[in-house]
């Protein structure tokens, strides 16, 4: 992570937003180094797609990956304004956005009720833009939903752990939870940014648990609505 960039704790407007490039300025190898499974898909029929930011991407990644039922994932940038940014652009502050994690899983061996546990155990969602040396507008929390099963788990497990925080003397949650329709496409950041923590046992990364626990299994049926699949937004 490179310290020093990223410290504008204001979204810009589209106005304000850098303008970016039609395509994306370079190249990403198609297979996940750590699953073997492709980076863009496609993917085994049945897959869903959830994105989640939490800070610094790199150790984002590794905590889905390690989680059972995932298929792949892959590190970007999303929620902001500015086509096809680079890792430099979105440390200004200036394309508007987060850095993020595409989740792809299989719902047949997991659950975004789980993966979201994951999520919120994780860091701190009550920082907003800031997570430990990482300051800026990219390193906000937030969780970008596909589905309506997604978007039920997101906020039933988000106004559990805030009770969870309540009871611990923290403060209030500040993640964003929106669609990911509505918070624009997922653009794939550098190749190095892939599976970093993989190729750099090393490296940087300030995640881990919080030592909280958020409950699950608290989504009810009759809290979903009948259309449950949203498809994904197109990069």
């Amino acid at each position: 992570m490179v310290f020093g960039f990223g410290r504008k704790t204001q979204l810009p407007t589209r106005e304000e937003a850098l303008s970016g490039r039609p395509t994306r300025p370079f190249s990403v190898s198609p297979t996940h180094v750590v699953l073997g499974t492709p980076i863009e898909g496609p993917w085994p029929d049945g897959s869903q797609v959830l994105y989640v930011a939490m800070g610094c991407f790199w150790g984002v990644e590794r905590i889905f990956w390690r989680q059972e039922g995932v298929v792949s994932t892959a590190a970007g940038y999303m929620g902001g304004y500015t086509p096809n940014p680079t890792y430099e652009e979105t440390c200004t502050g200036l394309t508007g956005h987060a850095e993020a994690v595409r989740v792809v899983y299989d719902p047949e061996r997991t659950s975004p009720e789980l993966l979201l546990k994951a999520f919120w155990e994780n860091h701190d969602p009550t920082t907003a833009n800031r997570q430990g040396n990482d300051v800026g507008t990219a390193y906000r929390s937030a969780i970008y939903w596909t589905t309506d099963e997604q978007r039920a788990a997101a906020e039933s497990t988000r106004e559990a752990f805030q009770k969870v925080l309540d009871d611990n003397g923290y403060g209030q949650i500040s993640t964003e939870v929106r669609s990911a329709d509505d918070a624009g496409p997922f653009y794939l950041a550098e190749d190095y940014h892939q599976g970093y923590l993989h190729k750099n046992p090393g490296g940087y990364c300030n995640h881990g648990p919080n030592g909280m626990t958020c409950p699950v299994g608290i989504v009810r049926q009759d809290q979903l609505p009948a259309q449950q699949e949203i498809a994904p937004p197109k990069a």
